[in-house]
């Protein structure tokens, strides 16, 4: 007779294959074949900020070549405002963007706007552009299948999905939900503010960072009406005060992460596939115990092996690397990087896994570090390059020239 044990061993065997051949029918589902390998050259987009003192106009470009680490400045893709935010189609034919604004043709609401992708050149011809219900736009999201747009809306506190037509342009709302109530911080937790909006793995939940409640929601998320419905429980609360801001699930779906801008720090949770529940783990520091100053934490990655995370502090204006177990979840801190730069917030590991682009918004900066392999450590290569108020970055491949 087996034993628990031995039961729930295969149980988890047993799920992880069920996680691996959704997660690889959605892909095929759109594509119609599997994964590519790494392409010889990457367009890289940077979305920004364009008001205030920026001199910034939208959407910037450059070319990304792996081989040799090369990367060339394109220029301006698309001028846009406020596109602080970019999300990928997994076609690679279409760009999305927030356009973080309070006010929209007249509406409390910001904007979403869909562009197509010049294969040959990067540019971007925006395919069109609608409200989003919800003020200050933060984040954005495609679904696997390529069929949905899901969005954030922080000052707003609210989230709302968005059909995509096989053009790449974006149909009405098929989902808007409000978020309600508060949390202990009276200066940033005054309402609801939504910061993210993520999917499992295999589609079927949508997790929902929202600053303002301290509460990473989930919803059972329909693909194929884009509805969105609260999960039973309907959400996995933080510490009080902590304002959860952006999520990151492991590569093999057992695990959850969330940083927390306020109280700067990580919440790890084991994930329940079946159920789309959360499990607290740990909660582990993204700065020194020594340091004092004012921070806030910003962007979490995994490393594409799923062994190590990243996350950006500013005011430390640092990563923090830290190694993930792979059978318990938990992290173990391995270094601080400063980034060379003031307030770093989204970062992304390229393609390859080789090279980390970090956005310094407040120096206008963009620095390069290279990954370790092995290690997961990060060392600065050099290569700075300078564009103002940098935010987001996204990878795209491109024709070979």
């Amino acid at each position: 007779m087996q034993t628990f044990k031995q039961m729930s061993s295969i149980h988890r065997f047993v799920r992880s294959i069920v996680m691996s051949f959704a997660f690889l029918f959605a892909a095929l589902s759109f594509t119609g074949a599997l994964p590519s390998q790494p392409a010889s050259s990457y367009f890289m987009y940077v979305g920004t900020y364009t008001e205030a003192d920026s001199t910034s106009k939208g959407i910037y470009v450059y070319r990304f070549e792996p081989r040799t680490g090369r990367v060339t400045e394109l220029g301006l893709a698309a001028q846009t405002t406020n596109p602080s935010f970019l999300a990928v189609h997994p076609s690679y034919r279409f760009l999305y963007a927030v356009n973080e604004i309070g006010n929209y043709g007249g509406q409390k609401s910001g904007a979403v706007s869909a562009f197509a992708i010049d294969s040959s050149t990067g540019k971007l011809t925006l395919l069109n552009q609608l409200a989003t219900g919800g003020a200050d736009p933060c984040y954005l999201t495609v679904d696997k299948t390529g069929k949905f747009l899901l969005v954030a809306n922080y000052s707003g506190g609210s989230i709302a999905v968005f059909p995509i037509l096989e053009d790449g342009r974006l149909g009405e709302k098929s989902a808007f939900i409000q978020h309600t109530g508060h949390g202990p911080n009276p200066e940033r937790q005054e309402a609801p503010h939504a910061h993210s909006i993520d999917l499992s793995p295999d589609g079927r939940f949508a997790i929902v960072d929202d600053l303002g409640l301290d509460e990473t929601l989930v919803y059972k998320f329909d693909s194929a009406h884009g509805t969105l419905t609260p999960n039973d429980p309907p959400f996995a609360k933080a510490n009080p005060g902590a304002g959860p801001r952006h999520f990151t699930f492991s590569p093999n779906g057992n695990f959850g992460y969330v940083v927390n801008e306020l109280s700067s720090d990580i919440s790890a949770f084991s994930y329940d596939a079946m159920n789309g529940t959360f499990h607290p783990l740990q909660t582990i520091s993204t700065i020194p115990k020594t340091f004092t100053a004012e921070n806030t934490a910003a962007e979490i990655e995994i490393s594409p092996s799923g062994k190590f995370l990243y996350a950006s502090n500013r005011g430390h204006n640092s990563i923090a690397v830290f190694s993930i177990d792979p059978q318990k979840g938990t992290l173990t801190l391995l270094q601080y990087v400063p980034t060379k730069g003031e307030s770093p917030r989204n970062f992304e590991i390229d393609p390859t896994g080789s090279l980390l682009f970090v956005g310094n918004e407040k120096s206008d900066t963009l620095v390069t570090f290279r990954v370790d392999p092995k290690s997961g450590r990060l060392t600065p290569t050099g290569k700075v390059l300078e564009i103002s108020q940098p935010v987001c970055v996204r990878f795209v491949p491109a024709e070979a020239k």
